[in-house]
């Protein structure tokens, strides 16, 4: 439930401040009559989004056995690429409003209300997609059901883009972004793992060593489970967070720290870069 929250809370806000941005734009510069296409664009995008998830969720009910562990295991894969892809993308986007306005601004200059219409249909599109692609991969990992949270983030993140807007709610958006990249890297990270996992069960990649330990017991006189099984309290939470497996096999150990460690010499080479840049505008 927690990975889907920040996941749809996240993809959600970046929708809400997105909107909310144009909105302001058209607002300040008089052209609010340009506000049905804003909103024209939102419904088309969540309907298609809709529309996405269905079609995602007829695909993975079409397969069973081999080909659902196949699909499960790409779907994983997918999940995590594009995880690491916005996250990555978001922290290379130093003039986010500017250039949104910018974009707005040349669609209104053409008198382009279709312009202005795609621009915010293909980025609520956009995040719906991903989310839909997230919440399957994390579904598939965790084994749980993933509406709850979902839908407790999107209504969370709707509720914070307005208040943000209207003033009402002051944050630090950059901060909150750093944090919950670094959640969404480790739920990324896990989904490598399982994706593998998926695909070994498939017989797609190989095993070589089955069970590198075992922390998975079996159960005990009383039908409970260990403390650290991966269907137990803590385990379990674990599992749905950060991909905790209880007896992974060689593959999964070297392809979860082999990731983790790849995301770590990203981070470095963008956020470095970006701090040495700072400190040399404030110095001069």
């Amino acid at each position: 439930m927690i990975p889907s929250f920040i996941i749809t809370f996240r993809e959600t806000l970046e929708a809400a401040l997105i909107v909310g941005i144009v909105l302001s734009y058209l607002s300040r510069t008089g052209r609010t009559q340009y506000f049905s296409a804003v909103y024209l664009g939102v419904g088309s995008g969540l309907i298609a989004s809709v529309i996405g998830a269905f079609l995602f969720k007829f695909a993975a009910g079409g397969f069973t056995g081999r080909s659902e562990e196949i699909f499960e295991g790409v779907t994983m894969l997918i999940g995590a690429a594009l995880l690491t892809t916005m996250i990555f993308w978001m922290m290379g986007q130093k003039r986010v409003v500017e250039e949104l306005e910018e974009r707005v601004a040349v669609e209104l200059s053409e008198a382009h209300k279709w312009g202005l219409f795609s621009v915010v249909f293909i980025a609520i599109l956009r995040e719906g997609i991903e989310t839909v692609i997230f919440l399957g991969a994390a579904g598939f990992a965790s084994e749980s059901n993933s509406l709850p949270g979902a839908a407790a983030g999107i209504g969370g993140a709707i509720i914070l883009g307005y208040a943000i807007f209207k003033g009402s709610k002051k944050i630090n958006l950059k901060k909150f972004f750093n944090y919950t990249s670094v959640l969404l890297i480790l739920f990324a990270t896990g989904l490598v793992a399982h994706g593998i996992h998926e695909l070994q069960e498939a017989a797609v990649i190989p095993t070589v060593i089955e069970h590198v330990w075992d922390l998975n017991p079996a159960l005990d006189s009383d039908g409970g489970f260990p403390l650290l099984h991966e269907k137990g309290y803590i385990g379990s939470i674990l599992k749905g967070l950060f991909g905790y497996n209880g007896n992974p096999s060689l593959i999964e150990v070297i392809s979860y720290f082999s990731y983790l460690f790849f995301i770590l010499v990203l981070w470095r080479s963008t956020v470095q870069p970006a701090r040495t840049t700072q400190a040399q505008t404030a110095e001069g």
